[in-house]
Order: structure tokens, then C-alpha cells, then sequence
């Protein structure tokens, strides 16, 4: 029997391995290759490897961040609440805005993409449509609209089914891509160096667009109220989550210097991952790796939609945004007004972005704009998270190291990499990344002059915070302990 711990979602509906599989398809592996692959290369050539690698290693610092925080603070707003009680409010606001911005362009950026993929199954040329690619994407994100608004559990099932299928699709190709030799040119090691950068400016660029690559693996933080023990699951799904989708990116991209040549990825913008199928395996490659990031695409829209509709429900909640978002369906113990105002807004920039251009024009500046903000909420909960456990860094070096030095440089990077990449942007991912976030200073003021109480927070210290566990079956309180030192039973 589910736990309702006052706040209206389902409690203990998600176990370790349904955390796992979302953690894994919130970051879309099949889809960021497909997506994302032109645009790296375009921007790092064959350094693509190495801006993925260098990226892994502050990303994993800012997984450990949210699985210490996420062990203090168990909220469905995430970096919301923990910045907001660490740091300030108003940055806490700015953190869960820019989640909230980042995932409203994405499921634009992802819609056009599954409608295009759906219809290249059936005919390269309609593909091409940005219009008809644009109607069909749409009715897929209503689809998973609907699978969001039936709850957790419902969501999960969908998930095992798009994610299993695409992962099997993957390790397949990723294994052929080993045996492949014809027109390969020979693995070089310096891919995975600093050789072929143009400078710090070309690394930072390229390492913003691999922040891109690894997003999403933090849903599970957002589902803590919906997760049996999420003080430890949530936090351990994340950090695995990361580490599948490093070793698939690193494959796919490898492959990709090894197999497709310059012109073969310019030409193919919108989806380097169908070329690369077909090169491996004539005839049949091209359409399965379609099938792939076709069901990455939705499946990525769910957890997009389920990391959105939750921080709209947690700041509904303290009332920094208007409480009806804080409500909750009877039945399914879903946000239903946040996700029913999330899928009008998305739907109507939707079909506006018809006016912007091609899909591969439209993902271009989505992408690197979904970057910056990406940076801006990482980087706040990485220092967040040192802050939490200052008191406690220096008990032992594991503290130190995982709780303290490692947080904090994937914290410094992610701000390193927004300042330098500043100036190699388009005007128009700019325009998009930071204007959008700007936007967010108008209801943090209104409901800061308010008086919302989410502007008088109770600081967040580990080194004070009793942890009170639940038992999953009937919810008895099991017991409360202080924490004396980081937990380890991962």
C-alpha cells in the first residue's frame, strides 16, 4: 500500500530498477547521439570522444551532489529546493526556472525529431517536412502526455518497453561496429586528448554540447517522493545512469570517426545515427537505428515531461508560482493541472516553431541553448551541496573527495564552460538560453513580495539533519538517525 506523505504524489510507487531504466532514458542515449552528433562534430571535430569524456568527469560530480542532497532533502523540486536552502532562494528559484525552460524548449526540440524519425521509416522525403514532422511529433508528445497524467507506474511500464527495445538496438550496433572494417579509417588515441580542440574556447563549446549528451539522468531526483528509499535509490540510479550512457556515447562516437566522413555527417544533420546503421549494416542498419532513436525520442519526452510537471508541482506547493500547479489528480496522484499547462505551452511553441526553419536548423540552437541553462542548475547544486556538507568534509577523505573537491569541480566547470561558450554561440541560443532565464526574474519577485514562505527557508545542514526512514509495506517509522558521516551504502 503506497504511502501518502501529505504532499499528494504516490509514494514508494518506483522501486531501484524503475529509477535505473528512467535515469537511463531521461538522457536519451539513441536520440543525443542522432540529434547531437552533427553539432558536436561541428563544433570539435574529431575531439567528439574527448569532449564526452572530459564532460563525464564533471557530470559525475554533479550526480554525487544530488545523491548526497537528494539523501537530506527528499523533494520532488530537486535543485529548487536544496539551492534554496543552501544558497539563497532566489538562486534555488533560478535553479528550478532553469530546469523549468530547459525542458519546455526540449520537448519542442525532441517533438520535431520523433515525428521526423516516425515518418522516415516510411519515406526519406516526408522526413524533410517540417510541418507534417511537426504534426506527427505532436501527436506522440500528447501520447506521452497522457502516460505522464496515469501516474508513476504507468510511466515506468511504457519506459521498460521504448528503453529495453532501444538499449537491445544499441548494444547490437555497438558490437558490429567493432567487426565493421570497410572504409574505416584506424581508432587514433589522440581523439581522446586535447590535441584536436581549437583552444579553450573550442573545448568549453564542445563541452557544453556534451553537458547535453548526459542530461536528463536527474529525473530521479525528481521522482524522490514517488520512490520506495529514495534517500539512497535516487541518488545511486543517477551516478548508474550516468555511467551506461558514457560507455554508449563513447562507442557511437569512436565509431563515428572511424566510419562517416566529414560530408556524411554535414549531410545528415538531423540524424548521424541512420547513416552510421547503414554503413554498418546495409539494407537493415539504417531503419533499426531509426527505430532506436525514434523510441528514444518519446521516451525522453516522458521523463522530460515528469522532470518539468514535478518542479512546477513543487514550486505551485511553497507558492512561488500559482499554487493550482500544486494540485494533484484524486485518481492518478499525478500533477495534473502543472501537466496540463505544460502540454498547451509546449503544443503552441510547438507549431510556432514552424517558423524558425528546418529541423536541423531548429535542434542546432535549441540544443546549444538548453546547454546554458543546463550549466546554470548544475553548477548551482553542485555548490549546494558542498555548503550542505561543509561541516563534514574533512572527517575523512572519501568526504572530502566525493562530498566536497569532486561536487565542487563539476560545479566550477559547468560555470567555466557557460562563460567561455558565451562567445562562440549564435545570437539566436543566446538569445534563447539567457533570455529565457530572465524571464523567470518576474514571478520570483511577485512571489518573493508575496510573502511565500519558500523565501524564509529552514537551512539545509547535514551535519543536523535527522534521517527518518520509512518501511515500504505499511509505513511504519522505522527509525531516526543523525548523520555522522556521508552514507556509503550504495
Amino acid at each position: 500500500m503506497s504511502i501518502n506523505r501529505g504532499r499528494g504524489l504516490q509514494a514508494n510507487a518506483l522501486g531501484t530498477f524503475d529509477t535505473v531504466v528512467m535515469a537511463v532514458a531521461g538522457s536519451a542515449p539513441a536520440y543525443s547521439l542522432a540529434a547531437t552528433t552533427a553539432v558536436l562534430v561541428g563544433a570539435v571535430g574529431l575531439a567528439s570522444p574527448a569532449a564526452l569524456l572530459y564532460c563525464a568527469i564533471p557530470m559525475l560530480g554533479i550526480a554525487l551532489a544530488f545523491s548526497y542532497l537528494g539523501r537530506i532533502d527528499v523533494n520532488a523540486g530537486a535543485s529548487y529546493s536544496w539551492v534554496g536552502r543552501t544558497l539563497h532562494p532566489f538562486l534555488g528559484f533560478m535553479s528550478g526556472w532553469a530546469l523549468v525552460i530547459s525542458t519546455t524548449i526540449f520537448m519542442v526540440a525532441g517533438s520535431l525529431p520523433a515525428g521526423s524519425m516516425t515518418l522516415s521509416l516510411f519515406d526519406e522525403q516526408l522526413a524533410e517536412n517540417t510541418a507534417l514532422s511537426t504534426a506527427v511529433g505532436a501527436g506522440w508528445f500528447l501520447i506521452m502526455l497522457l502516460v505522464v497524467l496515469g501516474g508513476a507506474r504507468l510511466t515506468v511500464r511504457a519506459q521498460f518497453l521504448m528503453s529495453g527495445i532501444e538499449l537491445a538496438i544499441l548494444a547490437l550496433f555497438a558490437v558490429l561496429a567493432v567487426f565493421h572494417t570497410d572504409n574505416a579509417r584506424a581508432f587514433d588515441w589522440s581523439w581522446l586528448g586535447f590535441g584536436h580542440f581549437d583552444g579553450m574556447a573550442g573545448f568549453a563549446s564542445g563541452a557544453l554540447i556534451a553537458a547535453f549528451y548526459y542530461w536528463g539522468w536527474d529525473v530521479t531526483s525528481n521522482l524522490s517522493e514517488e520512490t520506495r528509499n529514495s534517500r539512497r535509490t535516487t541518488g545511486l540510479a543517477g551516478l548508474i545512469g550516468v555511467g551506461i550512457v558514457f560507455l554508449l556515447f563513447e562507442a557511437f562516437t569512436i565509431a563515428v570517426n572511424m566510419i562517416l566522413s566529414a560530408k556524411q555527417i554535414e549531410e545528415n544533420d538531423a540524424n548521424v545515427l541512420a547513416v552510421l546503421g547503414e554503413e554498418i549494416w546495409p539494407g537493415w542498419g539504417g531503419k533499426l537505428l531509426v527505430v532506436a532513436v525514434m523510441l528514444s525520442t518519446i521516451a525522453t519526452l516522458e521523463t522530460t515531461l515528469i522532470q518539468v510537471t514535478r518542479s512546477l508541482f513543487a514550486m505551485g506547493r511553497d507558492r512561488t508560482m500559482p499554487s493550482a500547479l500544486g494540485r494533484v489528480h484524486p485518481h492518478w496522484n499525478t500533477p495534473w493541472v502543472a501537466i496540463t499547462v505544460v502540454g498547451t505551452v509546449a503544443m503552441v511553441m510547438l507549431v510556432a516553431s514552424n517558423a524558425l526553419g528546418t529541423v536541423g536548423d531548429i535542434l542546432s540552437d535549441a540544443i546549444s541553448a538548453i546547454g546554458l541553462q543546463i550549466a546554470v542548475y548544475y553548477g548551482l547544486a553542485g555548490l549546494a551541496a558542498v555548503v550542505a556538507y561543509r561541516r563534514m568534509l574533512l572527517k575523512s577523505v572519501a568526504n572530502f573527495v566525493l562530498g566536497g573537491l569532486w561536487p565542487l569541480f563539476g560545479s566550477l566547470f559547468m560555470f567555466w564552460v557557460l562563460v567561455e561558450s558565451l562567445g562562440e554561440l549564435s545570437t539566436a541560443s543566446v538569445t534563447i538560453g539567457l533570455g529565457g532565464l530572465a524571464v523567470g526574474l518576474i514571478p520570483m519577485f511577485w512571489y518573493w513580495m508575496r510573502g511565500s514562505d519558500y523565501y524564509r527557508p529552514a537551512r539545509l545542514d547535514a551535519a543536523r539533519t535527522i534521517e527518518t526512514e520509512y518501511v515500504p509495506d505499511d509505513g511504519a517509522l522505522a527509525h531516526s538517525r543523525a548523520h555522522e558521516g556521508f552514507p556509503t551504502d550504495f
